[in-house]
């Protein structure tokens, strides 16, 4: 006999597809962003490259919008990489962001602590997602949440409960997922941390001023 939790977790998809499916014939899809235009500049952040998203990935991903920034923090470092996915529709539940709780994994990277923090920024405070991750010696930390102009979400279930009274409410569904992540040198932890927050801070409002209303 399935546990309650099974029936919950069931039932609540249930609902949410249904809602999904009501508003669909009626969905607003907005124009998408135009995420080239992301500053190239900011905070001491200067971007050092824009690296290419190959068409199997792209496929795989299904965003419609796709970007993978490198920027640095002048005149010391470090380095940290901006990927965003943005997609205009989820009604038809297979193009989705694929979460880094799983992709990361996938990709040989190992979680050594996972966690939410909250960061104060001039739009307003969010809670993302904190992650330290390892992979053959090499470690990093990552930021990541998921991103609307209405709200920043962290966890995945409430993107999910969100998506549902958004095609309800509002015949939207578009959302994407921002990701930062930040090399750890060997004793750096804190000093890393400190960079990738700082980055997120200052990303946050001009994705926010980019994404469509």
């Amino acid at each position: 006999m399935p546990d309650l939790k099974t029936i919950l977790v069931t039932a609540f998809l249930a609902v949410q597809a249904g809602a999904i499916y009501w508003a669909a014939s009626g969905e607003r899809v907005p124009a998408p962003p135009d995420l080239a235009k992301l500053a190239p500049q900011f905070g001491g952040w200067v971007q050092v490259r824009q690296e290419s998203i190959d068409a199997a990935t792209r496929s795989q991903l299904g965003a419609d919008r796709l970007l993978s920034r490198s920027y640095f923090h002048v005149p010391a470092g470090p380095f940290a990489n901006l990927f965003v996915a943005w997609f205009g529709s989820q009604r038809d539940g297979t193009r989705q962001p694929h979460s880094p709780k799983v992709c990361l994994p996938g990709n040989g990277w190992i979680p050594e602590v996972a966690g939410e923090i909250t960061l104060n920024t001039v739009a307003g405070a969010i809670t993302v997602n904190r992650y330290v991750i390892h992979n053959r010696g090499t470690r990093a930390i990552v930021l990541y949440w998921y991103q609307t102009s209405r709200r920043v979400i962290a966890s995945e279930w409430d993107a999910k409960f969100w998506l549902a009274v958004d095609a309800l409410r509002d015949k939207r569904t578009d959302t994407a997922i921002v990701r930062v992540a930040v090399a750890i040198p060997p004793g750096r932890d804190a000093a890393a941390t400190a960079a990738a927050e700082a980055f997120a801070r200052r990303i946050y409002p001009l994705l926010l001023a980019n994404f469509p209303r």
